[in-house]
């Protein structure tokens, strides 16, 4: 803190005019910092005059909220804003501008009317490159210790990788660039473009809204894209931002980054899953990805068709052997069927004749017996047969009293006639 008082004294009744104030002011702050002086901060508006003089507001930022605790007015005066400035750009390769942390040499200076300014007479362009240096290395150190630095290239990509969701402006050249050599390929890519900023104060939020909608819908893509093509350093910073890095680091699909020229690498670049050098290049990488699933399905193929026939030529053989094998068998069955078919044969005909056989006999000897009942054998027995006209009389109930009957012997017939009937009562009468 400077100590350097000023006694004024003043009353009701002698007072000072607020231009004579202003003037101590003045003169004050002209004659303790009499030469310029080297001062750090941040360009938060900046507007070039017609008149070819620079117009700035500087701010200084606090460490916790983002809030400025500091600023003021600034000018660079026509004849020195030339040097300055093609200093500056071809020192950092970008544009003074909003954004950009700055090393000032600056007189102090006091108007009555316009108040405390800065006229800048000279730039250190190397504070401004250790700055964004400075940036960088906190944001990496940041998302290190958030641990998820390496979150994203561990995902696996989805194959063929063909639904691509898009974050670019809309007229971006690269933009086009990307979509002419996909055009260019046999392959039915599928690209969703989620329009963003890519570059000015508001294209952090532009791209960190739009890959929240995409993670909303991550089911229906394979891959995310972000694409933007060449700028000035200052411009290309934008990817070294922590929201953004950390967004694509724990992005729940593949990120695929296509940012700025060959030379430039972000912090985006290095925790996306890929990094290509330009728009075309991601393009070209994944066309060269679905070359090499298109060339492992037709290897895939050409296997398969060999297996297949090699499989077919075993099957085949294996049949033809199995063929062979049910062919003999066969034969070897019926022979067997035929011989015990003969053998049965032989057997029923053999059971059959001693049945014909024994059947026989036992014809015979019904014969034989029938012919022992006949009357004829009965007759020759001694025995006489009775019968009343043609009819034989079995018992006595058949005749009566007085009825002729003929006696039927051997060698002839008696007619006699039944004088007496005498039942035998050891019989029993039907």
């Amino acid at each position: 803190m400077f100590d350097h008082r000023v006694d004024i004294d003043t009353s009701p009744r002698q007072s000072i005019t607020l231009y004579d104030l202003q003037r101590m002011v003045r003169g004050t702050l002209e004659s303790r910092f009499s030469d310029p002086l080297w001062v750090s901060a941040e360009i938060s508006e900046l507007k070039l005059n017609r008149s070819g003089h620079c117009y700035l507001s500087l701010v200084e930022k606090g460490s916790s909220d983002g809030k400025p605790r500091a600023e003021a007015r600034a000018v660079i005066w026509r004849s020195a804003y030339g040097p300055i400035a093609s200093m500056f750009e071809a020192a950092t390769g970008s544009p003074l501008g909003a954004g950009i942390s700055v090393l000032v040499r600056a007189l102090v200076t006091y108007h009555e009317v316009y108040g405390f300014s800065l006229q800048i007479v000279d730039l250190d362009p190397s504070y401004t490159l250790g700055e964004v240096e400075r940036r960088r290395r906190e944001t990496i150190a940041r998302l290190e210790a958030d641990g998820v630095w390496d979150l994203n290239r561990e995902l696996q990509l989805a194959r063929p990788t063909l639904r691509i969701a898009i974050v670019s402006s809309a007229t971006a050249a690269g933009l086009q660039d990307f979509m002419r050599e996909l055009r260019r390929t046999p392959y039915r890519f599928t690209t969703t473009l989620f329009e963003s900023l890519m570059q000015g104060d508001a294209a952090e939020e532009s791209i960190v809204a739009a890959l929240m909608k995409i993670a909303v819908e991550e089911e229906r893509y394979d891959v995310v894209v972000i694409i933007r093509g060449g700028g000035s350093k200052s411009d290309l910073a934008l990817f070294d931002s922590y929201r953004i890095a950390s967004h694509v680091a724990q992005f729940p699909l593949p990120v695929f980054t296509g940012i700025g020229h060959d030379k430039d690498t972000s912090v985006t670049d290095m925790v996306a899953h890929t990094q290509c050098k330009t728009p075309t290049a991601v393009a070209t990488t994944l066309v060269e990805m679905a070359d090499l699933e298109m060339g492992l399905i037709d290897r895939l193929s050409a296997e398969i068709g060999t297996l297949a026939t090699r499989q077919l030529s075993t099957e085949e053989l294996r049949l033809q052997h199995h063929r062979a094998e049910v062919y003999s068998l066969a034969i070897e069955v019926t022979h067997r069927a035929l011989s015990e078919l003969e053998r049965t044969e032989m057997a029923i005909r053999n059971l059959a004749t001693t049945r014909l056989d024994t059947e026989m006999q036992r014809i015979v000897a019904a014969e034989h017996l029938v012919e022992s009942y006949s009357v004829d054998n009965i007759l020759k027995l001694g025995f006489a047969a009775l019968h009343s006209g043609d009819t034989y009389v079995t018992h006595i109930g058949e005749v009566e009293i007085g009825q002729n009957i003929d006696i039927e012997l051997r060698d002839g017939t008696i007619t006699a006639e039944i004088r007496n009937i005498e039942h035998n009562n050891d019989i029993k009468r039907d």
